[in-house]
């Protein structure tokens, strides 16, 4: 307000705000976003022969994520709630001090991804479910962290742990979500949070559940979130940390070279989604889905309600997307630009090629004969995979 006249400032973002509480801010602004036909890539067979050769780096029990250090190492986590630190040759050390997780059905030790700075600040940041017993049940809050990497005469361990945030209300259910993604200029963090198998949750604006959330990196909420107003007034600052709203079971966040928040995530009986992630917009689950509920009742489609944000690209029959990276690297050619997307159910690599419009499709299947649990890039140009098995096994992807 300036000299007691409310500004077209003011009323912009007091209009904004009331949009984004109802999940209707993107429709409204630019209709367009919400008219735009989804492809369903479900039925796409895999290539009759893949364009790598394979080679086995380590073996490893149930791991679920990889990140590179700078200098190439990578950071392995097991879902029992393990860490290994891996050379390129395949020598594993184990990391102490991770903190106790809740190790059952899809939860457990989760994502890691490093510090934009850990070349000064050793940070690495990561996802668990932290349990709480409660009577019969095991209770568990998806949990953010960061702790400092030590190493010292050949072991590894994490250090000076601070846990940045907790979703509430404890679970007992799966579906966590607990990707996380450092946008380019490295100064934020996002975060996918699951519904916990609870899908009404993903529309409750009060729960951090079924939402993509936005932090500061020491956890804090950032001035311009669609709701900051409102940062200390839940008890996980639900409201305040919400970017979008309406996910179901997210388990692939990146960002592309040009900018762009890309996100994949599971939907029930069909209807799993690559969706472009926008500030403010609500992605309809539960309320839409191009997939149907196990049980084979029926759920509306994207078509049918133009508020929610369609997805661009669709699988049904599923895939089971675990996983996401862009390649940018030089060994594959043909591969710039597009994103890698492992695959659970369907055991296949799959590539996802875009357009200069902005449009997406699947390119390539490859199948990779075994769960494809995540997927990372290094330096230079080769893939990396990791099985979703016991033994899993972290695998190597170069050009024939």
């Amino acid at each position: 307000m300036l000299n007691g006249q409310v500004t077209k400032t003011t009323i912009k973002q007091a209009v904004l705000r009331s949009l984004f509480v109802l999940g209707l801010a993107g429709s409204v602004l630019n209709p367009s976003l919400s008219q735009a036909q989804s492809i369903n890539a479900g039925g796409r067979e895999a290539v009759a022969e893949n364009p790598f050769k394979v080679q086995e780096v380590a073996a490893f029990n149930t791991p679920w994520a990889i990140a590179f250090l700078p200098d190439q190492r990578l950071l392995v986590t097991e879902k029992a709630g393990h860490i290994f630190l891996t050379d390129q040759k395949g020598k594993k050390t184990e990391v102490a001090n991770v903190p106790p997780v809740s190790f059952e059905g899809q939860n457990g030790l989760l994502d890691i991804a490093v510090s934009p700075d850990f070349a000064t600040d050793k940070l690495v940041y990561f996802t668990y479910a932290e349990p709480e017993r409660s009577g019969k049940d095991v209770l568990s809050s998806l949990t953010f962290a960061r702790a400092k990497l030590s190493e010292k005469d050949g072991k590894a361990s994490l250090d000076d742990l601070t846990v940045l945030w907790r979703q509430m209300p404890k679970s007992k259910w799966g579906q966590p979500g607990g990707i996380i993604a450092f946008s380019p200029d490295g100064k934020y963090l996002f975060l996918t949070s699951g519904d916990r198998m609870n899908p009404k949750t993903a529309q409750d604006p009060k729960l951090a559940l079924g939402k993509v959330l936005r932090f500061n990196r020491d956890g804090s909420v950032p001035q311009d979130n669609p709701r900051s107003d409102l940062a200390g007034q839940d008890a996980d600052n639900a409201r305040a940390l919400t970017w979008t709203t309406g996910h179901r079971n997210p388990y692939g966040l990146a960002f592309a070279a040009d900018g762009k928040l890309w996100l994949h995530e599971m939907g029930p009986k069909g209807g799993d989604e690559l969706n472009l992630i926008k500030q403010g917009l609500n992605y309809g689950w539960p309320v839409v889905s191009n997939g149907t509920q196990y049980s084979g009742e029926a759920i509306p489609h994207h078509e049918t309600r133009p508020e929610f944000e369609p997805p661009v690209i669709y699988w049904t029959p599923v895939i089971a997307p675990a996983g996401l990276a862009f390649y940018e690297g030089g060994l594959f050619k043909d591969w710039k630009g597009s994103a890698l997307i492992g695959g659970l159910a369907s055991m296949a690599l799959i590539r996802v090629a875009f357009k200069d419009n902005g449009d997406a499709d699947e390119a390539e299947r490859y199948d990779m004969g075994n769960r494809i649990r995540d997927v990372a890039v290094a330096k230079d140009g080769s893939v990396y995979v990791i099985e979703d098995d016991i033994p899993g096994r972290l695998l190597r992807l170069t050009p024939k």
